[in-house]
């Protein structure tokens, strides 16, 4: 069962409970002159009104956003509510004020008898389990219409108990017993619509809820990646909660990263609050960390620039950096000069004018283009040249060798071990000579690119 049609079968059960409680109760209290009776009887006409609103609310509320209502319906909800709390203040009023006259004027006591008393008994455990059925349906829903409506019944509950003990005073001789429990009734409908009308109008404000933005907040930094929250908005519309905050991440963060962890900064507070609408804003920052070349490869990045080998040199008083720019093969010496001065204007702009920055210029490498799988003598003929290489070197075990053959000329992968312990810098100068001794030996190889891992356990 959905929670719109939970939500809409429990207010149109309370519809026909509510019209049979509040006839019964009139028709008796008019019948014995019980104006407690009558006050009660009233007080479920207004529940009956309320409940049919609430009814008729429930229906609309869950409706999705539109064109018209970006944050959906739900506040209909909180307005229905306010227009309960007030009928239930002039009903109070009313009560009030009869009360007074009866009590000024001395008007007669009802007439007791046991029916009175069976109707309010009735009408206590009706009034019960509506109570409990609606206050189950709200906290399932988070219906802000349905807390009040179980509110309603909860508060019956008093009333009627009052008015018994009004009818058990007048049926002892204290005349003034009924009035008083009228009026009663109207400060319980009084108390009733106060606390309402507070929640409510606390809703349409837009007030935070209690502890909502501590427990955003929380969840939203124990995500990997938030450095820190800078702001945070919370604001419930019906039963969902919309979450506006803008949240710290690392600049070195490549796009999709940021979008990973939106990803889970949603799901984060999907599991805090149940049903959350976020709008996440990241805003990239420096961490404390960061080194030199993390904060050189943000500036190019920024500049959309492919760059690499970028070495930092601290001389103490005063910084060296070396980068290699790749620019599109075809571009002209005199733009890609340019491009060089600006991304070394950047990068003295980051750290100072007195920053030394050296810009090697060199073609982008071209993707590698479409080509086939050579004949297999030719791949074991390289694979044979590979392995005379690497003996006698601390290289070994060459296997995976692939060759493919392309209009730009062959292309050779293969993979091959080394001792766990050697530095990286070690292996890649071992492997760097048996590259270029293949290409020496084979001059119409283009490329080869090696692969080394250690030994298998």
């Amino acid at each position: 069962m959905t929670s719109q049609h939970n939500k809409t079968s429990v207010a149109a059960i309370s519809i026909f409970a509510s019209g049979g409680m509040a006839a019964a109760k009139f028709v008796v209290g008019v019948a014995i002159g019980s104006l407690a009776l009558i006050s009660e009887a009233l007080h479920s006409s207004v529940d009956l009104v309320a409940t049919i609103i609430t009814w008729a609310v429930v229906r609309v509320s869950d409706k999705p956003a539109d064109d018209e209502h970006h944050y959906g319906h739900g506040k209909l909800e909180s307005i229905s509510a306010l227009g309960v709390t007030a009928l239930l203040y002039v009903l109070a009023g009313g009560i009030l004020v009869e009360a007074y006259s009866r009590l000024r004027e001395g008007t007669p006591p009802p007439t007791i008898s046991a029916i009175p008393f069976v109707v309010l008994v009735i009408d206590i455990v009706v009034n019960l389990w509506r109570a409990r059925a609606l206050h189950r349906a709200a906290r399932e829903t988070r219906s802000q219409a349905l807390a009040a409506d179980a509110l309603h019944f909860a508060s019956d509950v008093m009333g009627s108990f009052a008015v018994i003990v009004g009818l058990i005073l007048a049926g002892l001789g204290f005349w003034w017993g009924d009035a008083a429990a009228a009026a009663a009734v109207a400060v319980m409908i009084a108390a009733l619509g106060l606390r309402m009308a507070g929640s409510t109008v606390q809703t349409l404000v837009d007030r935070a809820p209690e502890g909502a933005q501590e427990k955003a907040t929380a969840a939203i930094r124990s995500v990997p990646g938030v450095i820190g929250v800078e702001r945070l908005r919370v604001r419930m519309v019906g039963a969902t909660t919309f979450i506006d905050t803008i949240a710290k991440v690392p600049r070195t963060y490549p796009i999709d990263r940021v979008e990973e962890i939106k990803r889970k900064v949603q799901a984060a507070v999907d599991k805090a609050f149940g049903d959350a609408d976020l709008t996440f804003t990241p805003v990239p920052v420096a961490r404390d960390n960061e080194t030199v070349r993390d904060r050189i490869m943000v500036i190019a990045r920024n500049s959309s620039l492919a760059v690499h080998h970028v070495t930092v040199h601290d001389l103490g008083a005063k910084l060296i950096v070396s980068i290699d720019l790749e620019v599109d093969a075809g571009m002209r010496l005199d733009a890609a000069h340019d491009v060089a001065n600006t991304l070394e204007r950047n990068i003295q702009e980051e750290f100072g004018a007195d920053v030394e920055v050296d810009v090697h210029i060199e073609p982008l490498e071209p993707e590698l283009p479409f080509g086939v799988d050579a004949a297999p003598e030719r791949v074991q003929t390289i694979a044979a040249a590979l392995t005379e290489y690497a003996a006698g070197s601390e290289i070994h075990d060459i296997h995976n060798v692939r060759v493919r053959n392309t209009d730009a000329g062959e292309i050779v992968n293969f993979h091959c071990r080394a001792t766990p312990s050697m530095s990286v810098i070690k292996v890649h100068e071992h492997v760097d000579a048996i590259e270029r001794a293949l290409r020496r030996a084979f001059p119409s190889v283009k490329r080869v690119i090696s692969h080394a891992e250690p030994p298998r356990t």
